[in-house]
Order: C-alpha cells, then sequence, then structure tokens
C-alpha cells in the first residue's frame, strides 16, 4: 500500500501574486505554516514588510516582491528575483485579481481592459514564467484563482464572470500542455469570502441576506482560510494525481 497522504510543503517555494490583503494573504500565510518559504508578489512592493514579518515568525522565509501583474516586465523581474533569491519556484498561487463591477450596458472600455489585463492576462503571463522554471525542473503546482463566477451569473459582474471562466478553461489547457513536465495546474473557486474587497457590498444586509441565503448548503459567509486550505491541500504532496480541476468553494451555492 502506498504512503499516506501528506500534505506538508517543507523545503518548497511558493510564489503568491496579489498577496498584500484578504485571499492573499492569507493564503501565503496558510503555505507557510505548512512550511513553505514564500515570495510575496505586490502591487506595490512596500505594502509587504507585515506579512513577510509574520511568515518569518514562523521560521520561514519571506521575500516581497514588486509585482504589478499588468506588467509583463515586473511580471518576468519578480520571477527571477525569486528564483535567484530561493534557488527554486515549486509552487505558483494566481491570485490577483478585481472586479468593477457595473451594468453591461454601462461598462467602460478602460475598466474592461483592466479587468481582463489583470484577471487574465495577468494570469497567463505569471504562469508562463514561472512555467518555464517549473519545466526545467521537472516539477511544479499552479493554483490559479478563479471563482463560483465562472459558473453562475452574477447581475453587473459580466467582464469578471467572463475573465473567472476564462482562468478556468486555462487552467485546464495548461493542465493537458505541461502535465508531462510532472507539473500540476488546477484552480479554486470561491463563492463571497468575507475580505476587504467584498466588505462594501456584504455590509448591505439585503445584499447580504440574499448571498447567504444563495450559499445553499452551508449559508454562512466564506472566510479566507476556508480557501487557504484548499490552495494547500492542491499545492501538496496529497492532490498529486489532480490536475485541470477547478475545485468550487461555495457552500453549495452551485449545488442547487
Amino acid at each position: 500500500m502506498a504512503g499516506f497522504p501528506n500534505f506538508d510543503l517543507t523545503g518548497d517555494v511558493a510564489l503568491v501574486t496579489g498577496a498584500a490583503r484578504g485571499l492573499g494573504r492569507a493564503i501565503s500565510l496558510a503555505l507557510a505554516h505548512a512550511g513553505a518559504d514564500v515570495a510575496l508578489g505586490l502591487r506595490d512592493v512596500k505594502t509587504g514588510s507585515e506579512l513577510a514579518s509574520e511568515i518569518q515568525a514562523m521560521g520561514r522565509r519571506a521575500l516581497p516582491l514588486q509585482m504589478d501583474v499588468t506588467s509583463t516586465e515586473q511580471i518576468s523581474r519578480a520571477v527571477s528575483e525569486a528564483a535567484a533569491h530561493f534557488g527554486r519556484l515549486d509552487i505558483l498561487i494566481n491570485n490577483a485579481g478585481l472586479a468593477p463591477g457595473n451594468l453591461a450596458e454601462d461598462f467602460r472600455e478602460e475598466d474592461f481592459d483592466l479587468t481582463v489585463n489583470v484577471n487574465l492576462k495577468g494570469t497567463f503571463f505569471a504562469s508562463q514564467r514561472v512555467g518555464r522554471l517549473m519545466i526545467r525542473q521537472k516539477r511544479g503546482r499552479i493554483i490559479n484563482l478563479s471563482s463560483q463566477a465562472a459558473f453562475v451569473a452574477l447581475p453587473t459582474e459580466s467582464v469578471y464572470c467572463m475573465t473567472k471562466a476564462g482562468i478556468s478553461h486555462l487552467t485546464r489547457c495548461l493542465a493537458v500542455e505541461w502535465g508531462k513536465h510532472n507539473i500540476n495546474v488546477n484552480a479554486v473557486a470561491p463563492t463571497f469570502i468575507a475580505t476587504p474587497g467584498t466588505e462594501e457590498a456584504l455590509s448591505d444586509p439585503v445584499f447580504r441576506a440574499d448571498v447567504i441565503e444563495r450559499i445553499a448548503g452551508l449559508h454562512r459567509i466564506g472566510e479566507p482560510m476556508d480557501v487557504a486550505g484548499a490552495v494547500v491541500f492542491l499545492a501538496s504532496p496529497a492532490a498529486s494525481l489532480i490536475t485541470g480541476q477547478t475545485l468550487l468553494i461555495d457552500g453549495g451555492w452551485t449545488a442547487r
């Protein structure tokens, strides 16, 4: 019989984009707790010192990096700096994302371009740059942040939904293309999570009640560590035969 499932990430190096707050912060801390050293991809590198200190207090190494994912130059530089500092990159978490909401008939071109550039273009080129290293290593784990919005229609969020559906399909494509290099590519798709990014919307009691009702199984708003736990699992040896999948973390929303 094969050994028991192994969830330990000791010795691995992870890069998390959009690491400063919310899901990125929780995922970075959870990866460190599981044993990984963590490179912190930040839109503004000055925002990463507190998080880096928390990771170092766990006995892990942390490296804040300037990494605005709308810039392929910054992506390339950050990946190179992380690889040079740690000597390798084993895990990539494509977490950076945004969702400017508006009715489809009123959506501005500049908001469309920004949403696509961060959510889709940033995910692809971060994966490409890290993927090149993983191909040489003959090993790697890439976990993308999709959303339940890839599977259900959210009013005023048509462009966001489109990009998250694109991320789920990109996940399948990269998994098939890079599987021969021992690279697993998966995604997680959370429901509404209590983060700074959702705080304003969820502060509306009518909207919050509707969301809780739609989370049909568990009827609660998610917490960042609900997502971080799934990411750690997919990054771990325990998930070695899982690739090309999008794991819904939606409390039952899409089960209806």
